[in-house]
């Protein structure tokens, strides 16, 4: 198993080495970044004297509005020495354009590297990419470089059509799946419907990418339940974004994913920007290492997650992050109770006769938070609705709308020809 050494040092010896690291950063975002020399200027800010991680809170957080206003002005390098363009995939507003080096590529492969070896891959496994390499997206081309760098093969199928996912899997003999975990269960509606015993195939694990498949005490979600009732491959989950270019990836003690302090700085911050203690939930808050094309200083990802000091039995004394609580932006006040949409997604998938949905939120009348989940079934039972939001009372305390759709109509939005993801989560207001 690839541990780099960094990862087994003492507390002290990966600040030490993140503080090193810092200076360089920021000697070259004042020189390179438009944005960011503006920022020390305007804000009197001395670099020679941003010494420590403690020293951070001299320095204003970034934001994806920032991103999104002055996108041209975070990068650093001349057009001659770009090789690749990506974009985010706009969840919660436009997409934002990255620009990657050479160095920036070797980088995103070796973060991909360490990420597969921490999910226990290695030269001998064989993934099956299940997500998209093209239309600009950064994941799939990390995915791909990563499992190029480590050794493995990877077979790059994307995303949906499981008559070609099985028809890879029966002629290939993959080891691992990349996928977002909730196609799983549609993997396995197709090999049951087929006759298909997926229970003896090559797959061993799954790497699970977009979806919650923990709770914050790390059990799995009712999507991981399901998944793992059906199907008793090991599942690893991870959390990584455009803006980062690193990933947060479990281990096989399934604790949360792990930092790498060569890759970036990460604080965990409360609405005022001051650090959260351990135990209490901060938004996930970034300073990339290495960068050349667009680097990041501050930058507030608008995540809100736990994080956990302690070393891990795997032999890594970094930080890890818990599941993803939920999106800052996507936070609902609902009749005095506050609500992430993974509380609901969590509710909704376990509910066997519902078969897809989608979440609605918007301004009411008098200007507070209103919710209404779209529903598809194949059949409605009798009390349905009361049954659903009983459990909704039963978990939140409240209960939103409901309104039963065709399963055909809600599928149309979920995964809308210009998106690159599945939405199950529509902010209205």
């Amino acid at each position: 198993m690839l541990i780099p050494k960094i990862e087994t040092k003492s507390y002290k010896e990966i600040k030490k080495y993140q503080e090193h690291r810092l200076q360089e950063v920021l000697v070259y975002l004042e020189n390179n970044s438009g944005f960011y020399s503006e920022l020390f200027k305007e804000n009197k800010i001395d670099i020679n004297k941003i010494r420590t991680l403690e020293d951070f809170r001299f320095i204003p957080v970034t934001t994806k509005d920032d991103l999104q206003a002055r996108n041209q002005d975070f990068i650093c390098v001349s057009k001659d020495k770009i090789i690749d363009y990506i974009t985010t995939s706009g969840t919660l507003g436009d997409p934002i354009t990255f620009v990657m080096t050479e160095k920036d590529l070797e980088r995103l492969a070796y973060n991909e590297c360490i990420s597969f070896a921490c999910a226990d891959g290695s030269k001998n496994d064989i993934y099956q990419l299940m997500t998209t390499i093209d239309r600009r997206f950064m994941a799939g081309l990390a995915y791909f470089l990563g499992a190029r760098k480590l050794g493995a093969g990877i077979v790059r199928v994307g995303n949906g059509m499981p008559e070609l996912q099985w028809d890879t899997i029966n002629r290939i003999f993959p080891t691992a799946f990349i996928t977002v975990p909730s196609f799983l269960l549609k993997l396995i509606e197709w090999a049951e419907d087929n006759g298909i015993d997926y229970q003896s195939t090559s797959v061993k694990k799954a790497i699970c990418i977009g979806e919650p498949l923990r709770n914050a005490d790390f059990t799995l979600t009712t999507l991981g339940e399901k998944i793992k009732d059906k199907w008793d491959i090991h599942l690893y989950s991870t959390y990584a974004s455009t803006e980062m270019g690193t990933a947060f990836t479990e281990c096989s003690e399934g604790k949360g994913g792990h930092h790498h302090p060569e890759l970036i700085i990460v604080e965990f911050l409360d609405d005022s920007n001051n650090p959260v203690p351990e135990g209490e939930a901060g938004e996930v808050t970034i300073t990339t290492l290495g960068i050349e094309g667009m680097p990041l200083l501050r930058f507030k990802t608008g995540d809100i997650c736990y994080h956990y000091n302690e070393p891990c039995k795997c032999g890594r004394n970094t930080k890890r992050l818990g599941p993803v609580i939920g999106r800052k932006k996507q936070m609902i006040k609902y009749k005095g109770t506050t609500i992430y949409p993974s509380a609901l997604y969590d509710i909704l998938d376990n509910i066997d006769e519902v078969e897809n949905y989608i979440v609605e939120v918007y301004t009411n009348q008098i200007g507070t938070d209103e919710i209404l989940i779209k529903i598809g079934c194949k059949t409605i039972p009798e009390d349905f609705e009361k049954k659903i939001k009983d459990r909704f009372r039963a978990k939140l305390r409240v209960a939103p709308q409901i309104k039963f759709e065709p399963i055909e109509n809600i599928k149309k939005i979920k995964f809308s020809e210009d998106k690159r993801k599945s939405i199950n989560f529509i902010d209205k207001r």
